[in-house]
């Protein structure tokens, strides 16, 4: 896979990022790069980057898929309430989607 540059600007403003967006939140990102690019386009390229392993596509419930530039070994963790996605850097066992739960409304994902 060749990087274009429309790949590249998508990369870069992903891993500028923590908050694991969604296509759309960073189609609105690359826009202010490049103005010209089509959302079809956006969404054809992180497929294409998920499916490469260079970035992650999170399934967290709910419709939007959301994207991570970090590609490393780790959890994510979604508030049931209002849906935030976050890095979680433990290792996971047995007691820490019931811990995740009770001690901040999070699902471990």
């Amino acid at each position: 896979m060749r990087l274009t540059s429309q790949r590249q600007v998508i990369l870069e403003e992903l891993r500028k990022v923590k908050s694991h967006p969604t296509a759309n939140e960073i189609y609105d990102m690359v826009r202010k790069r490049l103005p010209r690019i089509g959302l079809g386009t956006v969404y054809r390229n992180l497929d294409l980057l998920a499916g490469r392993g260079i970035i992650q596509k999170l399934e967290v419930g709910g419709e939007q898929k959301r994207f991570d530039g970090d590609i490393s070994q780790h959890y994510h963790i979604r508030c049931v309430k209002c849906g935030c996605v976050e890095d979680i850097a433990v290792e996971r066992h047995a007691d820490l989607d019931k811990n995740a739960a009770a001690c901040c409304d999070y699902k471990v994902l």
